[in-house]
């Protein structure tokens, strides 16, 4: 992952920004690897601490906002259409959407310490039909915990070393 500390290093927050944008939307970046090199980098003084929480956080939330209106706008008919594919049945599709009404607050705000679990959240909380103000509040919170956690753990490696 030595790409990940040369991209950062080299473009600092703008990097930081458009890494975990794509990477809560789905691309392959691996955002834990990318939070911790952040604290470490911040360790060293290539990097402000507070800044890099902040730039953290604001690309975390625009992939998730992103995330969640691809969702909402376009997740329940590729689905339906699509959905067969991967043996997800409307039957099935009901079930999770029922579901993540139910429990999807605890959903996103848990899911986000779980690669892979974390992107989907993001996209079932549009298909499922939250109410943006409340996805908005319970993604901003767990954003926030799991930036400050990760890059913190960086830090307190990098100050260890």
């Amino acid at each position: 992952m030595n790409w990940v500390m040369e991209t950062v290093s080299q473009y600092g927050y703008a990097a930081i920004y458009i890494l975990l944008a794509v990477g809560i939307v789905g691309l392959p970046i691996p955002d834990e690897i990318l939070m911790t090199t952040v604290g470490y980098l911040a360790s060293i003084q290539t990097l402000d601490y507070m800044p890099s929480i902040a730039i953290s956080f604001l690309g975390a939330m625009t992939g998730m906002m992103l995330s969640y209106w691809l969702g909402r706008t376009f997740g329940h008919p590729l689905l339906i259409r699509y959905g067969k594919y991967v043996f997800l049945t409307p039957d099935k599709l009901d079930k999770v959407a029922h579901w993540f009404k139910r429990y999807g607050g605890w959903t996103i705000l848990i899911g986000y310490f779980i690669p892979g679990l974390r992107h989907l959240t993001c996209y079932f909380s549009g298909i499922s039909g939250m109410r943006f103000r409340n996805y908005f509040f319970i993604a901003s919170l767990g954003a926030l915990l799991w930036c400050s956690i990760f890059i913190t753990m960086g830090h307190a490696l990098g100050r260890m070393t």
